[in-house]
This record gives structure tokens, sequence and C-alpha cells, in this order.
């Protein structure tokens, strides 16, 4: 893929590369990374070339332009609160000239705006994880924004999601398992039915620190288990599914 070069770059800014079809994102050298987590949902999701594609939480774009480099869908969209995550992530867009991905800045929790979106078949998202009342944040501190619930809860992100599907649309979303009670409470809330769950451990020996939840709009009541991620093996190499994930080779272990 072709790299626009007279993409502006600023001082505090760093260009990663994706290793995906030549992907490249704009990231703050400061600023929240991308993780594990994003690599996951992008996986999970259940992507078509025919799909609209609705992103949630944004951030720096990472998940759609996975999303894209993955399986090109028909269109992408990203949502963010943050201004200037979203003017980063859009020169992101004409670094790559992809420009079936588009970066919105606007607030999930404005139900009118919402109300106006062309509705996605598929809707991800990695929200915020940590309660706001789980100890003290900044509320204008960027990773206090990417970490708790700050500027939206649980409850907006799935109310959100319920408005922007089309029928019988799909939503996936990463978060940590000891919110999973939360997420399909909600999701039964908003009459988004849990389709399917899969759990993310460190290792065989360890609890799972990340969850991974499909949900269907209207859907009706029958739940899946994937079979367990295990991100190391025991000998402390990543895991064949690891690799599978990242698209890495038997010498890239």
């Amino acid at each position: 893929m072709a790299i626009n070069n007279s993409v502006e770059i600023k001082d505090n800014e760093n260009i990663d590369d994706l290793q995906l079809n030549g992907l490249m994102l704009i990231q703050k050298t400061d600023g929240f990374k991308f993780g594990v987590d994003a690599v996951l949902l992008s996986d999970f999701a259940n992507v078509k070339k025919k799909h609209k594609v609705i992103d949630l939480c944004t951030g720096t774009g990472i998940i759609p332009f996975l999303l894209y480099g993955k399986y090109n869908p028909s269109s992408i969209k990203g949502i963010e609160v943050q201004e200037d995550m979203v003017e980063m992530a859009n020169r992101s867009v004409n670094l790559n000239e992809t420009y079936n991905i588009e970066f919105i800045h606007r607030d999930l929790k404005d139900i009118d705006f919402l109300k106006t979106v062309e509705k996605a078949d598929v809707i991800t998202v990695n929200p915020p994880y940590k309660l706001n009342n789980a100890g003290i944040v900044n509320p204008s501190d960027k990773l206090s924004i990417a970490r708790h619930e700050v500027l939206c809860n649980l409850e907006n992100v799935i109310e959100a999601s319920r408005i922007l599907l089309k029928d019988n649309g799909r939503l996936f979303m990463v978060h940590r398992p000891e919110r999973l009670a939360d997420i399909i409470t909600l999701m039964r809330k908003y009459k988004i039915e849990p389709k399917r769950i899969r759990m993310v451990h460190p290792n065989k020996n360890k609890a799972p620190n990340i969850v991974l939840v499909e949900g269907q709009r209207d859907g009706g009541s029958f739940l899946k288990w994937d079979a367990p991620i295990y991100v190391y093996n025991e000998d402390g190499n990543y895991s064949d599914e690891i690799n599978r994930i990242y698209g890495r080779g038997e010498n890239n272990k």
C-alpha cells in the first residue's frame, strides 16, 4: 500500500507500522497506545466485505484500520468524543489513503445525533473499562478518559449500539471479565441478545483478564462459549492462537 508522505506528523506524534497490508497509524508519543485488546477484538468481530461498520470510542482509530486491513468492509465510521484524537485519526486516513474510513467527532450520548447516522451491520467497541468511582481520576486526562468511565459508561455504549445497529445487526465488545454480568444485563435491557463469549487468559494457570462478547440486536436467546485464548504457552512463548491472530509465522514466535 502506498503511503501519502505529504501528511503532517506533529512533534509529539509517531507513525506505527501495523504489520498488516502496509497500514500505518499515527499515535501520540506520550498518549494512550493500542494494545492486545484491539487486536483481539478485530479478530473476534465477524465482519464481511458488504458490511457497514461503526466503531465506538474509537480513539486513535486502531480498530477501524485493523478491520480495514483484515476484511475491507464497505464503510467504517469511528465515533470519538475527543476532538484531537479524531483529527489525528483522519490524518491516518489520509496517510494510508483509506477513504472508506471516516472519523467523526461526536459524543455517543448525543441520542439525537445517533438517530441521524446510517444504521450499521456491525458495531465494534473497546470502551473504558474502569468504573468512574474506582479511584480518583482527572476528567481532563487523556489516559483517564481512555481507561475510566469518565465521559461515557457501559450503559451509554450499549444504548448507543441499540440505536445504531440495523435489525439483527451485531455488536462486538472487548472488556474485563469482572464486568461480564453488567454487560449481559445491559445488553438484554436494550434488547441486544448475548450470542457468543470468549475468555482470554494470560496462560493456562491464570484467570482470564479479557472477555470478548458478541450480541445481536433483537436476536433469539442462544449463547455460545468459544474456546478460551491463552496468550502464552507454558514455555513462555506466544501461543499458536495468538500467533495466528497477529499473523505471525513460525519464525516469529
